[in-house]
């Protein structure tokens, strides 16, 4: 179920629940409790979403629409530690596919992150 973010934008903030400690090129995380997962899939607008690694590990990030070229999703991630102790940079990456799946999740598929 989503939960206010307290952001100034008034935006819900989303669980997604990602299948590894960090991301990369090809990882996938599960966004849950959108209202139509359809509808999101086939037209992305920006979100807030908290990550959560197979780790334990709580990241609040952003899903954000880009304009230009190629995918318009990108999942900006800050800086965090990994439950071991492995600093991650903050990073931003190409979202390169959405996949609703069962119990409407909508799966999130990594891609490199854009180019500068």
């Amino acid at each position: 179920m989503p939960h206010p973010s307290g952001g100034p934008s008034g935006t819900d903030t989303f669980p997604a629940l990602c299948g590894h400690t960090h991301l990369f090129p090809g990882a996938r995380c599960r966004v849950q409790g959108l209202p139509d997962p359809d509808a999101f899939a086939a037209a992305p607008r920006p979100l807030d979403v908290d990550l959560r690694f197979s780790d334990g590990v709580l990241v609040a990030a952003r899903l954000l629409t880009e304009p230009g070229e190629g995918s318009p999703l990108v999942l900006a991630v800050p800086a965090h530690t990994t439950a071991a102790g492995t600093r991650i940079d903050a990073r931003a990456w190409r979202i390169r596919g959405l996949v609703v799946r069962e119990g409407a999740d909508v799966e999130l598929v990594v891609g490199p992150p854009p180019r500068s």
